[in-house]
């Protein structure tokens, strides 16, 4: 099976350059149903991204008048949409696509979608951005402020966790572009709902806007290195096969 163009590019020049020594933690070797990839084969975010923006700098000044306009929307609808996608947790990444992606992706009527999706969640939004996370320990904005979350479920855990890049974001793009993958005819809908999600963690209050953005890049590098998996090639496959058949 051909890879696409874009991915075959993004892989090969991630493999060249972010390949480095990632912080030991899970990976498939201890938890085969929540990753792809190993520590050895992920993507280092330490080395493929540029510092956090300093406090006082123009970067920050940026981060923060982003994060006001954020706040500001979070007693609308948007804001509500905002606060359920922060539970990404328990087929949440799948419910938050299915409208996107055109019909429901679940375990009962999509098993190998739903599988691959799983499957590939912590690849994304824990391994690929590990080592910037821990080296920067950036503070995430509610912690900054003092203030509160629009969904308050994991803040007290997420202030031991760096902010830089977002984890949630990095899942919600690199979802974003294997479902468009798999389901061209609907990608504009699926990769705006991909870049949203990551909208939705500033204007939770848990990121900044250039942790969303860092984490759009690392996103699209693991699905190029993703790519690269035959354990990922072959689930993606089936869940290709799937989505043709149900879609004849």
């Amino acid at each position: 099976m051909k890879m696409p163009l874009i991915t075959f590019c993004l892989a090969n020049v991630f493999s060249i350059n972010v390949f480095a020594l990632v912080p030991p933690g899970d990976d498939t070797t201890t938890k085969p149903d929540l990753y792809y990839l190993t520590n050895a084969q992920a993507i280092d975010s330490l080395v493929l991204l540029p510092p956090p923006p300093e406090v006082g700098s123009l970067a920050f000044l940026n981060d923060q008048a982003i994060y006001e306009k954020g706040r500001l929307q979070r007693g609308t609808r948007r804001g509500k949409e905002a606060m359920y996608d922060a539970n990404l947790g328990g087929g949440g990444v799948a419910s938050a696509f299915s409208s996107a992606f055109g019909s429901p992706i679940t375990a009962k009527v999509t098993p190998e979608l739903y599988k691959l999706l799983t499957n590939m969640i912590e690849d994304a939004g824990d391994l690929a951005t590990r080592s910037a996370k821990e080296k920067y320990m950036r503070i995430r904005p509610f912690a900054f402020y003092g203030t509160n979350t629009c969904n308050t479920n994991q803040q007290n855990e997420l202030t031991r966790n760096g902010s830089y890049p977002s984890g949630h974001s990095s899942i919600g793009w690199a979802t974003a572009l294997v479902l468009a993958e798999i389901n061209p005819e609907r990608q504009n809908e699926i990769l705006r709902r991909g870049f949203e999600l990551g909208q939705s963690r500033v204007i939770c209050g848990y990121h900044w806007q250039s942790d969303v953005d860092a984490a759009r890049i690392v996103g699209s590098a693991v699905v190029a290195t993703l790519h690269t998996s035959p354990a990922f090639q072959q689930q993606l496959q089936k869940a290709k096969s799937e989505f043709a058949r149900s879609h004849n």
